[in-house]
């Protein structure tokens, strides 16, 4: 097989798999943040009963995802030299300030998170809690901003030439504000929010169904909502605002998105299709000019297609990258009817009287997984052939020394090593949550005093 291909895929599946983790201690971080505030604002005790348990599973979470994430690092020096020495001062910029603003925050802090329970006071306890939360979102910046200026280069010039050609920083700070990463900063903690959000919407409407904890669950469950929603409505703006930007900035990848190849036309925009790459057709229900409103506030606007740009320059996968962004769109969608429903439900008095809708919440934790998952794949897919866009593209950038069966060998291994991570991860994550967030067993009815 080829090399390249193999490196694109080992790389693609590390990352995808490590990206299961770092939503969830993000959006997991909110809801701490949310419950322990409320316990120290109330006194009640099934707030703190709900910190305890969901640190529990965030420490789970926390743990796989720095080890997911630590051969990556590996990947760049090994299987993309070039690209490494290319990015290499914009990349050692941004993980330089991680360390410092982001894991250096985080690890002060998760100490006392974990073990810090009565034995600092409350408030240092969720001074504590803020911190991790916070560091985590920072780490997510810095991650984002280097990504982001592979898309939308800024604040840098070239030294060298051909393959010993590097980007070198000469503004900090417009490369760290470049044209795309703070849209993108805030997509992705949205993204991140309701992955949390959703995974304990999803537990504690098993409870209910199961007839278990029900009073916490109610509380845990009406917070979770809350976030879910604002969130899920936010994101309209974020990603609207995200996709300005790539019309802007990125113009064959928006085409892409839409399977738009008319060279300069008025765009449709597609609810769904089938993007044939042949005969450059979209098979779908559309919006005629949608695309061309969105972008310019005109239905009739031109918007550029595939075809404006050099065949070497636009995604060959047109299809994959539409259905990806619509998996997307759809799945943003589908999260705000549900949890508008859901807040209707509420006001209503009978959120909790639904059982069938209850059932859709616990299997609704996988739903902003795979939103993040795909709408990555459409970001990065949607960039090929260029790595950094406009300036290297991805067949220059691999390490010509390493072999296809170097790599190939080293996928068929992280395969085996992350199914054995994923696997500890669900039994230990189920674990704790058939365990629950206190024992009933003892006295029932103890708890409830404290409700």
């Amino acid at each position: 097989m080829d090399t390249e291909l193999l490196a694109r895929i080992q790389f693609a599946f590390t990352i995808a798999f490590h990206y299961i983790y770092p939503p969830l201690s993000i959006g997991l971080g909110l809801l701490m943040v949310v419950f322990e505030g409320l316990y120290l604002k109330t006194g009640k005790k099934a707030y703190e009963i709900l910190t305890r348990f969901w640190l529990k599973i965030f420490a789970i979470t926390f743990g796989i995802g720095v080890a997911t994430g630590i051969i990556m690092e590996f990947e760049f020096g090994t299987n993309w030299s070039v690209y490494s020495r290319y990015v290499g001062d914009i990349f050692g910029s941004a993980l330089a300030a991680e360390g410092l603003f982001a894991f250096g925050l985080e690890s002060t802090f998760l100490g006392i998170l974990l073990f810090g329970w009565n034995r600092v006071s409350p408030k240092v306890h969720f001074i504590s809690t803020i911190g991790v939360f916070l560091g985590s979102m920072f780490s997510a910046v810095w991650i984002v901003v280097a990504n982001s200026w592979q898309q939308t280069p800024a604040g840098y010039h070239i030294v060298g030439e051909g393959l010993n050609a590097r980007a070198e920083v000469t503004d900090f700070w417009a490369m760290v504000f470049n044209p795309s990463s703070v849209d993108r900063i805030i997509h992705v903690w949205q993204g991140a929010f309701l992955a949390g959000a959703f995974l304990v919407l999803s537990v504690h409407a098993y409870y209910l169904l199961k007839g278990k904890y029900v009073e916490i669950s109610k509380k845990a469950f009406k917070m979770a909502l809350a976030v879910a929603t604002l969130v899920s409505l936010s994101q309209l703006f974020s990603g609207h605002s995200s996709a300005d930007g790539v019309a802007k900035n990125q113009p064959a990848k928006l085409a892409a998105m839409e399977g738009h190849y008319n060279a300069s036309s008025a765009a449709d925009l597609y609810l769904l299709g089938w993007v044939d790459n042949e005969s450059q057709e979209v098979t779908g229900i559309g919006i005629p000019g949608g695309l061309s409103f969105l972008v310019h506030q005109d239905f009739e606007a031109p918007i550029s297609g595939l075809n404006a740009f050099p065949k070497n320059e636009v995604p060959t996968q047109v299809n994959a990258v539409f259905q990806f962004y619509h998996i997307m769109i759809a799945i943003g969608m589908f999260l705000i009817g549900l949890t508008l429903y859901a807040c209707y439900l509420w006001w209503r008095g009978t959120l909790f009287k639904k059982k069938w809708l209850l059932r859709i919440f616990v299997l609704s934790a996988l739903l902003p997984q795979i939103a993040n998952q795909v709408g990555w794949f459409a970001a990065e897919m949607g960039r090929q052939p260029w790595v950094v866009y406009g300036h290297l593209k991805t067949s220059d950038a691999f390490s010509q020394e390493v072999s296809s069966n170097q790599i190939l060998f080293s996928l068929i291994l992280f395969l085996v090593v992350y199914s054995i991570l994923f696997l500890l991860f669900l039994y230990s994550v189920n674990k704790k949550i058939k365990h629950g967030p206190y024992d009933e067993a003892d006295n029932p009815n103890e708890f409830l005093k404290y409700t």
